[in-house]
């Protein structure tokens, strides 16, 4: 991530690796977290990195939509990634917290991880920056 910044020229918002770990921190879902408000170039710099992430990861999040298409016939890389994507949750987030048992459960999300990949596949475009941002601005 920290190299994005470099690239993405974000160096006034996330100045160092440090600065990066502690926005990660505020997450009121992780099993640590520092309850501070983030200012908004940071959060437009969080935004620009994960877009430029998206792009790299767009052909593995593509495969992995089209797989929950054909899941009855081959089930084998949806199920990897809920399995990955839940292990990932429960290794970083309050598991005791609803919200997260929620997320970890494969039943009541499933519609979410669908959405959370096809917002990712979305914001990879030209415009995915802006996407991405009225998305989770209107959360």
């Amino acid at each position: 991530m920290f190299s994005l910044t470099n690239k993405l020229d974000l160096e006034d918002a996330l100045p160092n690796k440090v600065s990066i770990w502690k926005l990660r921190c505020n997450n009121p879902m992780r099993k640590t977290f520092i309850s501070k408000n983030i200012k908004i170039n940071e959060f437009d710099a969080l935004i620009k990195i994960t877009s430029e992430m998206a792009k790299f990861l767009y052909p593995y999040i593509r495969a992995i939509i089209s797989s929950k298409d054909k899941y009855e016939s081959e089930p084998e890389l949806w199920d990897d990634f809920q399995n990955r994507f839940t292990e990932l949750i429960q290794s970083r987030f309050n598991t005791d917290s609803i919200r997260v048992k929620n997320l970890i459960d494969h039943q009541q999300s499933k519609d979410f991880y669908l959405r959370l990949l096809i917002n990712l596949s979305l914001c990879i475009s030209s415009d995915g920056y802006y996407r991405l941002r009225a998305t989770l601005l209107n959360l």
